[in-house]
């Protein structure tokens, strides 16, 4: 389905993106930090296939994830000193190698582009912190496409929360109506559906495991490019 099919034949106003594993396979990066934030801390390394299902709801909870070694939404809370030693730890491998392996999704460039040439606003909605954030969209030169980026750390709340989404719309002075969510988790699905806009789940990116039709957005996509092809 394209995406002028949920708007009556015409393009949105806005088009908000997730970034961790909707536009950035960032979990290759992601394993490295962890693994060597756990090494550091002579616990046995986690491996890709754990992190992927621990990574969406920010740095924090990925890092207790780590700490916990629990695929539950929430899990175990780790002891506090141990948690702030960790963090600290994944903070500065993260910025290590925060770009080394991560790569850009197939139809991403083609889909940014395409909103970009026909003069759609874009905004980015994250929740990893906006340090690692800007990095990235510098890495991969994505920064230009932008009229606001938010992320895990910029405002009171983040997604699932509706906040970020609501805070971009008001910015950009577009309605929920005007407006598309495209993102890979539940936290993405949920924060478009509380703040009364329509949202794309792609197939392939981080959710905990769980299948996103689960969550029923309102289209679901294996690739980008399948939203203006």
């Amino acid at each position: 389905m394209q995406i002028t099919a949920l708007y009556d034949d015409a393009l949105p106003r806005l088009v908000l993106f997730d970034l961790d594993g909707t536009l950035l396979d960032s979990a290759p990066d992601l394993t490295l930090a962890i693994d060597r934030m756990l090494a550091s801390l002579d616990r046995p390394i986690a491996g890709p296939e754990r992190v992927r299902n621990w990574v969406g709801n920010g740095a924090q909870m990925l890092v207790r994830r780590a700490l916990t070694q629990s695929d539950t939404p929430c899990g175990d809370e780790p002891e506090l000193a141990l948690f702030n030693q960790a963090f600290e730890l994944f903070l500065k491998h993260y910025g290590q190698c925060c770009a080394e392996q991560s790569t850009l999704y197939p139809g991403v460039q083609e889909l940014i582009s395409f909103l970009y040439d026909s003069q759609v606003s874009m905004g980015l909605v994250t929740n990893k912190p906006m340090s690692f954030t800007e990095t990235l969209l510098d890495e991969f030169s994505l920064r230009r496409y932008f009229s606001v980026v938010l992320g895990g750390d910029s405002l009171s709340e983040k997604k699932p929360h509706p906040m970020p989404l609501q805070y971009a719309m008001d910015k950009l002075k577009v309605t929920p109506l005007q407006t598309l969510m495209v993102g890979d988790s539940r936290s993405d699905i949920k924060a478009a559906q509380a703040a009364g806009c329509k949202v794309a789940a792609v197939s392939y990116g981080y959710n905990h495991g769980e299948l996103v039709s689960s969550y029923n957005p309102d289209i679901i996509i294996d690739n980008l490019i399948e939203l203006i092809n």
